[in-house]
């Protein structure tokens, strides 16, 4: 039954484009399923129409969901900006699931995929999936992508995209030990379980190579205060490598409210408008890229035009500023 005048059904677009209501329904639904040539056919005709879907999706785009721990590290904030960045240039949807942290779990392993039966593809940053959430993406014949997470033997099947944080952790032992600093205490939050390998793991894996480290974990942020200065006074540190912007800012934050009789340098790790506005050295990471990155590498695996499962690792670069210049003791 046709529609009333006027109104752009499914059965217009199909009959523009040369194909059967069924094929536009697929395209809807399951774009990777429908030969290039045709989708496009199928885009164009329903653009050419004004055609709109009623649940706001776009025809022709690729669902493509993107779970981290968004609302705990704002660095994923700025990964996914890189991916909607270059979903601006391809028929792409993105669904993004906020995730608990790893470093808070016990059990920091994913064991229920965030998807929908539409979803083409799956990106998942900063937490290590279980082995039952590998069985349901086998199973579903979902691709998936990894980033900031560093695979294990169990993850092989996945691309993967990383930051190389082992030489992030080196570039700042390097600075360190040239400025004079011959041991450093590393802040970091908690890690409750020991299966995974941590970016911060392999930050201090890199510093150790130049400096002698020695460490404290804290809650957050906020847990950050003149302890920190006197810990590392104590343990005969000169330099405190915080292995997030945050707890570098609240560190000189403290610093400049309560200076030390002995003056202490300061680096942080991201990089962006906080670390500037602080003058603070930081490792700069390629955030928006390692999210473009991903995004182009699912949507690959979707379409069949990729099938490498290697790990593109991506440089980190130190960022020299105020917090650690003429800091030697």
């Amino acid at each position: 039954m046709r529609a009333r005048p006027g109104r752009v059904t499914i059965y217009d677009v199909a009959e523009r484009a040369g194909v059967s209501i069924s094929t536009v329904s697929l395209a809807v639904s399951a774009p990777h399923r429908v030969r290039q040539e045709t989708r496009e056919r199928i885009v164009a005709a329903a653009t050419e129409l004004g055609y709109r879907m009623t649940e706001g999706r776009r025809v022709g785009a690729a669902r493509i969901a993107v779970a981290a721990p968004f609302t705990t590290y704002p660095s994923y904030l700025r990964r996914l900006s890189g991916m909607l960045r270059r979903a601006r240039d391809a028929a792409v949807d993105i669904i993004p699931y906020d995730l608990d942290s790893a470093a808070a779990a016990e059990e920091p392993l994913l064991d229920v995929l965030p998807t929908r039966a539409d979803v083409a593809g799956l990106v998942v940053m900063g937490v290590p999936l279980g082995g039952a959430a590998r069985r349901a993406s086998r199973a579903a014949r979902i691709p998936v992508v990894y980033v900031d997470v560093v695979p294990s033997r169990a993850d092989a099947g996945g691309p993967v995209i990383l930051v190389d944080d082992r030489d992030g952790g080196a570039q700042i032992g390097r600075h360190l030990a040239h400025l004079g600093h011959r041991r450093v205490l590393f802040v970091h939050e908690p890690q409750r379980s020991p299966s995974y390998v941590s970016a911060g793991m392999l930050r201090v894996e890199g510093l150790v190579d130049h400096v002698e480290v020695v460490s404290i974990a804290l809650d957050g942020p906020g847990a950050v205060g003149v302890d920190v200065p006197r810990e590392a006074a104590r343990r005969g540190a000169t330099a405190i490598v915080a292995n997030h912007d945050q707890y570098a800012a609240a560190v000189l934050a403290e610093l400049r409210s309560s200076p030390p009789v002995a003056p202490l340098a300061v680096v942080g790790y991201d990089d962006g408008e906080l670390a500037a506005g602080l003058d603070l050295t930081t490792v700069r990471q390629p955030f928006e890229e390692s999210g473009r990155a991903a995004l182009e590498r699912v949507l690959a695996l979707v379409s069949g035009t990729e099938v490498s499962h290697e790990t593109v690792l991506l440089a980190p670069t130190l960022i020299e500023r105020g917090s650690t210049r003429g800091k030697l003791l």
